[in-house]
């Protein structure tokens, strides 16, 4: 299943919830091998073609059946380790987490499937680790590069279960970098309005609507091919190193029946997903660092020219942005260099942090551009 944002092009259109067509019965087997020996990742040439890159990163991809209640879905993963984890999105495992009786299996590309257990989740970023029972001594694992050396133009390739059909190779080009991704929730879907000419939430009016808690990412746009069944699947480069994990894309559907590829699909970055599955992995949680800000999305005006960027309304007592000096009124434009150009786009930046993190912010105040070092705090209550 993939979860779908909404981009309006003339046609209907809706925030959905892809479900995979697959209803079959997940069948889960274990190997009797008690430890798992990495295979080396392949070494790829600069000149390989994506036939050879297919060939030598398709074993480190699984497809996910997921049984939870009455429902039986199927996503993606890519391989993270030798000891049998699995990274893919919240979403593809979410019906077993809040199921009793929920199942999880996960198939390898030569056809082996064997039980899978989750071993956290983090749903502010859409992320999941899951662990193979008793995972095979051959296990291949995925060579995990760094999103920030992606470039726009860049060719890349996706590897999935589009609607079931495992192993599904497509390629593309990387179209934008840092685009801000909001995935609703499911309540959010039955509550939220939405604005047919900005269903990303990129207008000013739009990004200071309150809303329930949501997905956002400042996400790796593609245009490779990406349908249901992909979500959780890996993203790599010419090289073979994921560079990103599918999580959503745009479609015109109003449903998820309807939702297929137009060409604007979403991964979530790299080095988000390393921080996140290093975090669940050691410690069965995740910690988000936090600035301690109210925001919106507003302008700032420096010697006559005028640009977007997050504006606070308000600052928390305490706070690391209290700490930094920020101020109400303030309108920040950059975060450790990458240009903030939205409410959104600032807290997708945040997000990629931990508390102990420092970074450096430049900000507007009264027509003037200034700078706060600023050391970010814990999202967790010690």
């Amino acid at each position: 299943m993939l979860v779908a944002v909404a981009l309006s092009l003339g046609g209907a259109w809706g925030i959905n919830e892809f479900v995979g067509s697959d209803n079959s019965t997940a069948t889960a087997t274990s190997s009797q091998s008690s430890h798992a020996s990495q295979q080396p990742a392949p070494v790829i040439s600069s000149d390989a073609t994506w036939a050879e890159v297919a060939a030598a990163v398709s074993p480190a991809t699984v497809s996910i059946n997921v049984q939870g209640g009455q429902t039986a879905d199927i996503g993606s993963g890519v391989v993270y380790d030798s000891a049998g984890h699995i990274v893919t999105n919240y979403h593809v495992v979410s019906a077993a987490e809040n199921a009793s009786n929920g199942r999880i299996s996960v198939t390898l590309s030569d056809g082996r499937i064997y039980a899978a257990e989750i071993v956290g989740v983090d749903s502010s970023t859409d992320l999941a680790v899951l662990q193979i029972v008793d995972p095979p001594a051959d296990l291949s694992v995925a060579a995990f590069g760094s999103s920030a050396d992606v470039q726009v133009g860049q060719d890349v390739m996706a590897i999935g279960s589009p609607l079931g059909l495992s192993s599904t190779v497509t390629t593309g080009v990387v179209s934008a970098l840092n685009r801000p991704v909001e995935v609703a929730t499911e309540q959010q879907d039955n509550q939220q309005q939405i604005d047919p000419r900005d269903p990303f939430g990129q207008l000013p009016q739009n990004q200071n609507k309150e809303t329930s808690p949501s997905v956002i990412t400042n996400a790796i746009q593609v245009d490779a091919s990406i349908n249901p069944g992909n979500s959780g699947g890996p993203l790599f480069d010419a090289q073979g190193k994921v560079i990103g994990i599918n999580s959503s894309i745009a479609s015109m559907g109003s449903d998820s029946s309807s939702a297929g590829s137009i060409g604007l699909g979403f991964a979530i970055p790299s080095d988000l997903v390393k921080s996140v599955a290093e975090q669940i992995i050691a410690n069965g949680q995740v910690d988000h660092a936090v600035l301690g800000v109210l925001i919106t999305t507003g302008t700032a005006t420096v010697d006559g020219t005028t640009r977007m960027g997050a504006a606070i309304s308000e600052v928390n007592n305490g706070s690391a942005a209290a700490e930094a000096g920020l101020k109400a009124g303030d309108v920040i434009t950059a975060v450790d260099g990458n240009a903030v150009e939205s409410g959104k786009s600032l807290t997708g930046y945040i997000r990629r942090y931990t508390g102990g993190d420092h970074v450096a912010i430049e900000y507007v105040r009264d027509g003037k551009l200034a700078s706060a070092d600023v050391t970010l705090q814990s999202q967790i209550q010690k």
